[in-house]
């Protein structure tokens, strides 16, 4: 009677039917959760299509190719096997939705099912687009029911006061860093930018000196012109002015205290104190002072067209979601003061 091979060698053969080499996986241990090597060579086709073809912003090629790594760990598990492209291209919308109800266990919210679900998709077009035939079970599985929820813009007067420099005055931080702060956030309010946007301004794009223009780079790598004001033209003076580093032109406007790009996570907590002192809602966020711009346009009669070009939004359709926001504030101000509400 012959004993079992070791489990070692077990799976070693196990491996070696799957396309998974026992030195690759040693060598990169992630290999085992992306599967044989035709899968993950696949896979690095489709996140180089991504990024070169369909020009996503490198934030959106992270988390497609982080969404597809957990797909392929949760397969392996769920299937027993080493994933491949055609064990993809085979699965059944059961399968799918067993990822999915997984994923919505783990506390995983709807608009971030939404968008692991688009990346599997992509990925399957992108299999099929290659030969290994069509993966029918991922345009079967209907994506989960968002919640409407709406932009929740600040008021005028706690944006500015936002903005303001001296809002921080009574912070042990250095004057350069509270006007620099200040700078940021004024764009975003200002100009509508989203943090990653006015991050991104390089030292001689700084619309300063009379310059009441400039050209912003958004989601995709696309390019827009936005009106700079007065306000906003003064708060990066004043930084420019204290700035103890000496900015090399081609580099970035915004830095941190070494010297290095400034991170959005030092606007985000530099926001945090600033809903503490001003008494504003966990919902005061950097972004919702770019939904307060459009907000507070709309309400002064801007049109809608002009503000989906100032914000860089490719659909109309996303734009008209501020008219929702002003008319939810019209009624709540009816509801409060009128003698018949």
């Amino acid at each position: 009677m012959t004993s079992a091979p070791p489990r070692q060698n077990r799976v070693a053969a196990r491996l070696a039917r799957a396309g998974l080499a026992t030195d690759e996986v040693a060598a990169d241990p992630a290999a085992a959760l992306l599967g044989t090597k035709a899968l993950r060579d696949a896979t690095a086709s489709w996140l180089t299509s991504l990024s070169s073809e369909r020009r996503l912003s490198p934030k959106t090629v992270e988390a497609y190719g982080r969404d597809l790594r957990q797909f392929t760990a949760f397969l392996a598990g769920h299937l027993g096997e080493a994933v491949s492209p055609a064990l993809v291209v085979g699965l059944k919308p059961l399968d799918i939705r067993a990822f999915l109800a997984a994923r919505r266990a783990e506390g995983i919210e709807s608009r971030s099912l939404m968008r692991q679900l688009a990346a599997l998709r992509s990925f399957a077009r992108h299999l099929e687009a290659e030969g290994h035939g069509a993966a029918a079970a991922f345009s079967a599985i209907r994506g989960p029911r968002l919640s409407k929820s709406l932009p929740k813009p600040l008021p005028a007067a706690a944006a500015i006061a936002m903005t303001d420099e001296a809002t921080r005055a009574g912070e042990p931080r250095e004057a350069w860093v509270l006007a620099r702060d200040a700078a940021v956030l004024s764009l975003l309010y200002g100009c509508g930018l989203r943090i990653s946007e006015a991050l991104g301004i390089r030292r001689i794009d700084a619309p300063i000196g009379g310059q009441d223009g400039l050209r912003v780079i958004g989601k995709g790598g696309k390019t827009r012109e936005v009106p700079v004001i007065a306000p906003v033209s003064r708060a990066i003076e004043d930084y420019l002015a204290v700035c103890p580093y000496l900015l090399a032109p081609d580099g970035p406007l915004f830095v941190g205290v070494k010297g290095g790009p400034l991170s959005p996570r030092i606007i985000q907590l530099a926001v945090a104190g600033l809903r503490g002192a001003l008494g504003l809602p966990d919902s005061a966020t950097p972004h919702a002072l770019r939904h307060s711009f459009a907000t507070h346009l709309l309400a002064r009669g801007g049109e809608l067209r002009s503000i989906q070009d100032l914000l860089g939004h490719a659909s109309l359709s996303t734009t008209q979601i501020y008219t929702q926001v002003d008319a939810s504030r019209l009624l709540a101000a009816y509801r409060s003061a009128h003698p018949r509400a």
